[in-house]
């Protein structure tokens, strides 16, 4: 199959999900082209990028002017010089009337030409549906061709829909032709907003297992207890929390380390709590690591926490797939009863979930994991075995490859159907 991807930013580190859907179509022969937005900073990146040769697999518009007479005159000369490659296309993304502010900021035809040599897709993937909105515009005025598939991961379905509306994705619903949710808890949202039940199914972010060590969980011979957690620095992760209940727990327990991965907004924020806390010793925010580099520190780890509270703009996780890597590295987890994060962490078998921006109650469970270390290896096992049993990467992909070939053979059906009607 001829797929292609539509995406934001690409590549970036906390976006494996996307990574790993591309590689395993790859290697399971399939064409991938992939529609991004180049990203802030490319210092750091999967070494799956360099391995596949993604990169040159990638697309990006022309860089768009801020200065909006600049950012005319430039795309006055796209216009001209890929006029004769898709005259009726590029006239289109001028459509203020049925594009709005998308054709009249001029960033649907910057969109449009990294697209004016594509051959028909048989697959179109939007990750996230705030992209597919775009994909959606982009094959209605011809710039793409292919089945639109949707995949609905978190912010998407929660923060947009949040500000935008519970309308928001009336127009995709009705042209869209199958949407992927990757928790129950998303997928129910989607449908309460609209969505064909019958056009949506669950599935999952899958992990490679194989990459990540099996080890049983033992206290370290220097007595410390290593805590970490990754994840953006944003509100969405709840991180303030986290640092609050090892503040609370390092009072008691003075032999602990807290590594936080990661960067965002809230660096400073962070920062600057954990220096009126007095845990500058214990808590350290380490900043972006790549894949190698997360292991490392996870096998170094004993607890990990993933402390996601739903944002004051609406924003949600899924089973984020950095607690999937912590429980694949066997680490008893503390999370959150929060989003789709129960449909991975099983309470007291795994890890234990807590209320949503309870610092005593994280505090509460972290004392509880320090003072019994012979449960660590018993939960780390426990989780290592679900991600194995629902998470596994080949399986999503195997059965991601087969939704695509379903999705293509009921449009043929449908095609067929539609020429008896007509004989």
């Amino acid at each position: 199959m001829k797929i292609a991807f539509i995406v934001g930013k690409f590549p970036v580190l906390s976006e494996t999900f996307v990574l790993n859907q591309i590689i395993g179509l790859i290697c399971r022969g399939h064409e991938v082209d992939i529609y991004g937005y180049q990203p802030d900073d490319t210092f750091k990146v999967h070494p799956d990028v360099a391995k596949y040769h993604l990169l040159a697999r990638t697309y990006y518009p022309p860089e768009i002017p801020r200065n909006y007479f600049l950012r005319f005159l430039k795309g006055l000369q796209l216009v001209l010089t890929n006029f004769h490659t898709a005259p009726l296309v590029l006239l289109r993304s001028l459509n203020l009337f049925k594009y709005g502010g998308r054709s009249t900021s001029l960033r649907l035809l910057y969109s449009v030409i990294r697209l004016l040599k594509a051959q028909p897709y048989d697959i179109i993937h939007c990750q996230f549906g705030t992209f597919a909105q775009e994909g959606l515009i982009l094959r209605d005025i011809g710039a793409i061709q292919g089945k639109l598939i949707t995949t609905f991961r978190g912010y998407d379905i929660s923060q947009v829909v949040q500000q935008r509306g519970e309308d928001v994705y009336d127009s995709l619903f009705a042209k869209g032709d199958f949407f992927l949710a990757n928790c129950e808890y998303f997928k129910k949202r989607a449908i309460k907003l609209g969505c064909d039940e019958k056009k949506i199914v669950v599935h999952g972010s899958g992990i490679d297992s194989s990459r990540f060590p099996f080890k049983l969980r033992n206290p370290h011979p220097d007595g410390k207890v290593r805590i970490t957690t990754t994840g953006r620095l944003i509100e969405k992760k709840g991180i303030e929390y986290s640092i609050r209940a090892v503040a609370k727990v390092s009072s008691i327990h003075q032999n602990i380390e807290y590594n936080i991965i990661g960067d965002g907004y809230l660096k400073e924020n962070l920062q600057q709590l954990i220096e009126e806390l007095n845990i500058a010793d214990k808590v350290q925010l380490l900043g972006w690591k790549n894949q190698p580099e997360i292991i490392e520190i996870l096998d170094n780890s004993d607890i990990f926490m993933a402390p996601s509270v739903t944002a004051t703009n609406g924003d949600q996780d899924a089973p984020v797939n950095t607690l999937k890597e912590a429980m694949l590295m066997t680490l008893p987890v503390i999370a959150t009863r929060h989003g789709g994060i129960p449909e991975l962490v099983q309470d007291s078998i795994s890890g234990f979930l807590v209320p949503e921006r309870d610092a005593d109650a994280i505090a509460e469970k972290l004392s509880y994991l320090i003072e019994h270390p012979e449960i660590w290896s018993q939960m780390g096992q426990a989780g290592r075995t679900y991600v194995e049993s629902n998470y596994d990467i080949n399986k999503l992909n195997d059965e991601l490859v087969q939704i695509y070939r379903q999705v293509l053979i009921n449009d043929l059906q449908s095609q067929d159907l539609a020429l008896l009607a007509s004989t």
